[in-house]
Parts: C-alpha cells; structure tokens; sequence
C-alpha cells in the first residue's frame, strides 16, 4: 500500500481490506522468536538499543585492550601490562556475549508477557571497571618508581 495515497501499490498481495498480510519468513534465533507473541515493536526496539549500547561499551574495551597492549610494547611499561590489556580484551569480548544473552532474554519475556529479568551483567561491568581502575593506579605507581 502506498504510503502517501493510501492506494494498493504492485508489491501489495492483499486481495481486500479486510484480509491479512502474507505470513513473515521464520526469523531467527528460533529460540528467541519461536514462541509467544509478538510485543509492541517499542519494547523490542529499547531492547535493541540497549543491547547495542553494551555492544559499543564491549568494543570500547577491547579497543582499550589493544591500545594498552600496542602502548605497552613501544614504550617502557612492564611486561605484565600486556597481561593487563589482554584481559581487558577478554572482558569486553565477554561483555559482548552477555548483551546477545541479555537481549535474548528480555525478549523472550517480552513475547511471553513475563517480568523483566534483572541485569545482572551491570554489576560485574562495574566490578570490571573497578578493578581496571585498581590496576592502571599500581602500574602508574610502578611506572613512577622506575624513574
């Protein structure tokens, strides 16, 4: 139907007003779109976003990760720094895994019309963050004591 005229447009198969629209492809994952129904596209589109944002805080800190890692081999940080920002690479390479997990399921409880599940990955993000503060305070510490 066209958007402007309200008019059957060629790619429309409707035969009348009152008929429904072809049935969708399967969408995938399968576990996720498989059963209940379908939520009001807001909840699912929030969700969505949400889950990209932790996708770009996951990118962040793998980008982190590999900053700390190539300033630590060019200029004279210690070894264990590399240590340091491998597992900051690790932890935004699990973070990303936990916001597909995340969105999974919320929108499984959005299509079987359940509570929320509580985030639980926001906790150990700060956690994370807290103890790559720790760390880059004693290699700072370190860092000036060699001078």
């Amino acid at each position: 139907m066209d958007g402007l005229t309200g008019e059957a447009g060629p790619g429309d198969r409707s035969d009348g007003p009152g008929e429904p629209p072809p049935p969708r492809p399967h969408r995938r994952p399968r576990s996720v779109y498989g059963g209940g129904e379908e939520p009001d596209p807001r909840f699912s589109l929030a969700n969505e976003r949400t889950a990209l944002a932790w996708m770009r805080t996951a990118l962040a800190l793998v980008g982190g990760g590999v900053a700390l890692i190539s300033v630590g081999s060019l200029a004279t940080l210690p070894k264990w720094s590399a240590l340091i920002g491998a597992a900051v690479c690790v932890g935004g390479a699990l973070l990303a895994w936990r916001a597909v997990t995340g969105w999974a399921r919320v929108e499984r409880a959005l299509r079987h019309s359940q509570r929320l599940p509580a985030p639980r990955a926001l906790a150990w993000l700060a956690g994370g963050v807290i103890l790559l503060a720790m760390l880059t305070l004693v290699l700072t510490i370190v860092q000036l004591l060699r001078r």
